[in-house]
């Protein structure tokens, strides 16, 4: 009889135990996380602060900022809208080739980022399928900040509807059904009962999407034009001082980066607390 209760009460894992468990993603976790970013400390201890404030805040570097923010916040705000639209219309519709619309939202994961950025440049220049219809009519696309945009919402949508879609597959309808019967407006009914249940996956997929955005190279250099004070993204700067060997100025512009994205993703993990917290309320 002992031994019964002994069993019913033993805890049965899938996985090893709590300390196991903890040293591998500790060691994981350092050496793809933590070691690459302590290395970009380290590549500045070199220099004295006056040398890494004179390089983030060189008028040309501070442009690039300017740039890339401004276009990843244009991006990502329309990459939320429609990527709430998506995810809705793959959750609570059936149509023919679903399956495929589902499985092309993941696309810009596959695709390598050099060949997005070709196909973007082609499509959209003068010239292009699509930009020689916009050039007619005095509409630029290819070298300016639209078309930057157009590259980091293809990069940074799949972020968006990943994020969204889980919580709507499990968002009862009867919910929505009884607000219905109530006499509520559709609109209201989005607003008053689904927004709520998705704002802390769409607040997930926004910063996501948004640090992918700011970091993104490949698919947004070739549209972008590279034009200083214009269209001169951050990563291209930093890839200029690489190239140039001057790493102490790549790697400060890069902390930068960094320090952002993480004030970014970390904001947003409060907001969703204190959503959250709301919500139990």
């Amino acid at each position: 009889m002992f031994h019964l209760i002994k069993s019913g009460n033993r805890k049965n894992n899938v996985i090893p135990g709590f300390g196991l468990s903890m040293g591998i993603t500790l060691t994981m976790l350092s050496l793809i996380v933590l070691l690459p970013l302590f290395s970009v400390l380290l590549a500045l201890s070199g220099s004295n602060f006056g040398d890494f404030w004179r390089v983030v805040t060189d008028r040309q570097t501070v442009a690039t900022y300017k740039v890339s923010l401004s276009c990843a916040a244009a991006a990502t705000t329309v990459n939320v809208i429609f990527g709430i639209l998506l995810a809705w219309i793959l959750t609570r519709y059936t149509f023919p080739f679903r399956r495929i619309l589902d499985g092309l939202i993941e696309l810009p994961f596959a695709l390598p980022t050099a060949v997005a950025g070709i196909s973007l440049t082609t499509l959209y220049s003068d010239k292009g399928w699509i930009g020689s219809w916009f050039d007619k009519i005095g509409i630029k696309i290819s070298y300016t900040p639209a078309g930057i945009v157009i590259a980091m919402i293809f990069i940074g949508i799949p972020f968006v509807v990943r994020s969204i879609q889980p919580v709507l597959e499990k968002l009862d309808p009867q919910y929505e059904e009884a607000a219905l019967a109530l006499g509520a407006s559709r609109t209201r009914i989005f607003f008053k009962v689904v927004f709520p249940e998705i704002l802390p996956a769409a607040l997930t997929g926004f910063g996501l999407a948004f640090a992918r955005c700011i970091g993104e190279y490949g698919s947004v250099v070739f549209i972008a034009g590279n034009i200083p004070y214009k269209t001169q993204i951050t990563p291209l700067i930093i890839m200029n001082k690489l190239e140039q060997f001057n790493y102490a100025a790549a790697t400060s512009i890069a902390l930068v980066m960094v320090v952002f994205a993480f004030l970014l993703l970390f904001g947003i993990n409060l907001l969703q607390a204190g959503i959250n917290k709301i919500a139990r309320g």
